[in-house]
């Protein structure tokens, strides 16, 4: 057993007496982007570095070398890391880390992952969109072993993440597949229906493809609703007014569900100033910024909240089952339908009106029931499956990231 210390920072505890606690400021230089979102282009000579973990590309390049980069606001900061070489494009908002003492890179950017996320749920920045601050950065310690015991360390690590990332990416890829099915099922079903024996007839949309015969196709979605499809809230304010009306924003809206945590308001005179989306519950909400794909209907005791700018309202007249309506929404018709109608479009979002102009096909209302509530049943069992192997994935991420911390923190003695 070796001989530990106190670090001096309370969530890294002991380390190996003979390691050092460094000031992120002493360990490497800091600096930042200077290109913006719509610098992004997907056929640019360089990669982009953004506040995501997907990596775009880009005309221009920003650097020249080795680094480290780190997200610096939006819901990846002090989350998301890059380790890059060569020419590269980063982001205004995302640090660049270079020219490095002490410590390797490699090993550095295992540290940060797994110890700087701590840095932001302490609220040094909690504002309503995290952000990280140079002082944040600077003032970050790194727990530093000798060069030999680096070399030793990143090895370990480099072969037990591999180990542990290729099972989480199976298990990734069993759920893909899982979700691929449901689509697949989702769009056979509300675009078939329930008999397969009934004679066919071609709907006129290549989207669509065939219907049964006995069916009607709808040429706009706009013919079924009692009142204009309509977004809400322009902008939502800080703070919070804690006794507002509540308002889902795109992140609330996802398929097939609305989550009810987390979820925003605003005063009652702004909601007031958009009373035409203020919701009696059984409408269907479609995002129409941010994260595409989310549909919902309204539960009867969401009543009285609001929508944000980024999400549609959809009210159907009394021949339309809500349910069926967002099914279909949900299928790989709508994003085929969106996807055709936004392409070479320099505008990311699904306007109103193209909402409004989405044909659909139309079966008599207890068709639409029963369509409805068998995919109630099979999505539910689907989306079990996939609750259970995203717990699997959580769970190696988890042993992943405790490994990670064990090594880097020298609680761990690579042998």
């Amino acid at each position: 057993m070796r001989e530990m210390k106190e670090s001096g920072v309370e969530w890294i505890g002991e380390i190996p007496a003979h390691w050092s606690p460094i000031r992120f400021r002493f360990i490497a230089k800091i600096t930042t982007g200077n290109q913006d979102t719509q610098n992004a282009d997907p056929d640019g000579e360089y990669p982009f570095y953004v506040r995501s973990p997907i990596v775009e590309r880009c005309n221009n390049y920003t650097f020249d070398g080795k680094g480290i980069l780190m997200a610096g606001d939006g819901a990846g900061a002090g989350r998301v890391f890059h380790l890059v070489d060569g020419k590269y494009a980063v982001h205004q908002r995302v640090y660049r880390f270079y020219d490095f003492k002490y410590m390797y890179p490699v090993l550095l950017k295992y540290y940060l992952e797994n110890l700087f996320a701590t840095v932001m749920d302490y609220g040094s920045a909690k504002t309503t969109v995290p952000s990280v601050r140079l002082p944040m950065i600077q003032d970050f310690v790194v727990c530093v072993p000798p060069k030999k015991e680096q070399d030793n360390i990143v090895a370990v690590l480099n072969e037990k993440c591999a180990q542990v990332g290729s099972l989480i990416s199976n298990v990734q890829a069993q759920i893909e597949k899982l979700k691929a099915y449901k689509q697949s099922l989702i769009t056979e079903v509300v675009t078939k229906g329930l008999d397969p024996t009934v004679p066919m007839k071609d709907s006129g949309f290549e989207w669509i493809g065939e219907i049964p015969a006995h069916w009607e196709i709808t040429r706009k979605l706009a013919f079924v609703t009692t009142e204009g499809i309509s977004y809400g809230i322009v902008k939502l304010f800080d703070p919070d007014d804690v006794n507002g009306v509540k308002v889902l924003r795109c992140s609330d809206v996802l398929e097939g569900f609305i989550k009810p945590d987390n979820i925003r308001t605003v005063t009652r005179e702004v909601s007031n100033e958009y009373a035409r989306t203020i919701l009696a519950g059984g409408e269907v909400l479609v995002n129409v910024r941010g994260s595409l794909g989310g549909c919902a209907v309204v539960p009867e005791e969401m009543a009285g909240y609001n929508i944000a700018r980024e999400v549609a309202k959809i009210t159907l007249n009394s021949r339309m089952c809500n349910r069926y309506v967002m099914y279909y929404l949900l299928s790989r018709c709508f994003v085929e339908y969106r996807t055709s109608h936004l392409s070479g479009s320099v505008y990311v979002g699904l306007n109103i009106e193209l909402l409004s102009s989405c044909p659909l096909p139309n079966p008599e209302l207890t068709e639409q029931k029963a369509i409805a509530d068998y995919l109630d049943k099979k999505c539910s069992q689907i989306d079990h499956l996939i609750a259970i192997k995203q717990a699997k994935s959580e769970k190696l991420e988890q042993y992943k990231q405790s490994f990670i911390y064990e090594y880097v923190t020298g609680k761990r003695e690579v042998m």
